[in-house]
């Protein structure tokens, strides 16, 4: 099977840990051994991967510099991009043994100018904060600012991925046998102007969301989005908690859940999965067995 897997954020950084170099190594080397057993199983692999924290932390940086020359949204993406895609491909190689070809693409993603995300700003990115500096933070840099738990961070706008323009590139390394590592982020986000051309801007694509639509674009035969989280329930978090084992794409879209964790999931999914592939949500650590439906929420067009 040709399989896109999508890290969640804590495949880099666990929430509450420091984002040092070496905790975002530690990470994403127990993130490379479990995607290599989904190679070892004999499936091909692209890998996608989100970048909240690290876009989040260079816009902090670039304005603690020179606030006036502070790079945009699609250039910090593309900077994340490149880092995180080293640090997994190097990983990943070593889980290998080096027995196989492993690229990291800097992937374009096409957006709507026109679309009402840029009204209203909805991505988390950057560390958490109490509400009081949270709001001191926002005051001073025009920031917009909302709720994460029972912290807060910042949010940017996040407009839904149209096209991923770069596709024949990345079927041109599937077909040599290369494991790809890409739409890092979910991708970088541009404009295709009236004359053809692109151009960045400032804006965040939901990973999972890209995910789905590079999935769909490569007709993938599976969609893995891999988190800390071993399968979606129903009554999360209460005494009535309940694992779902299996959902068709409707059910999927009919749940009631957060936006701002399991809901744009449970959205990519089935999206996914009503294009005719099986999409899985639960742990990284369980991404194998999620594949032979064993584990995790399965969303597929009939269910068994």
């Amino acid at each position: 099977m040709l399989v896109v897997a999508a890290l969640g954020g804590n495949a880099l950084l666990k929430r509450g840990e420091p984002l040092t170099a070496e905790n975002q190594r530690a990470n994403v080397r127990a993130a490379a051994q479990a995607l290599a057993r989904i190679v070892k199983a004999g499936h091909r692999l692209v890998v996608t991967h989100g970048n909240g924290p690290q876009v989040g932390l260079l816009a902090l940086q670039g304005a603690a510099y020179k606030p006036d020359e502070a790079y945009p949204l699609d250039v910090l993406g593309a900077e994340t991009g490149g880092m995180i895609g080293y640090m997994i491909e190097q990983e990943l190689e070593n889980a290998l043994d080096h027995a196989q070809p492993v690229a990291t693409l800097l992937t374009q993603v096409v957006v709507d100018g026109r679309d009402p995300a840029f009204g209203k700003p909805t991505k988390f990115i950057g560390p958490v904060y109490e509400r009081e500096e949270a709001e001191a933070r926002a005051k001073a840099a025009g920031w917009t600012i909302a709720q994460d738990g029972d912290k807060w961070r910042r949010v940017v706008p996040s407009p839904a991925p149209q096209e991923i323009p770069d596709i024949r590139v990345l079927r041109l390394l599937l077909d040599q046998g290369v494991i790809v590592i890409c739409t890092g982020g979910g991708g970088i986000p541009v404009l295709r102007m009236p004359d053809g051309s692109m151009t960045g801007i400032e804006a965040v694509i939901d990973k999972d969301a890209a995910s789905a639509l590079l999935a769909q674009q490569l007709g993938a035969d599976a969609l893995l989005l891999l988190t800390d989280v071993d399968a979606v329930y129903t009554g999360f978090g209460t005494d009535d908690a309940a694992a779902i084992a299996e959902l068709t794409p409707e059910k999927a879209r009919s749940l009631d859940l957060p936006a701002g964790s399991m809901g744009p999931k449970i959205k990519a999914a089935a999206d996914f999965a009503g294009h005719g592939g099986l999409a899985g949500i639960g742990r990284l650590d369980q991404a194998t067995a999620i594949l032979e439906k064993r584990a995790g929420t399965r969303i597929t067009a009939e269910t068994s």
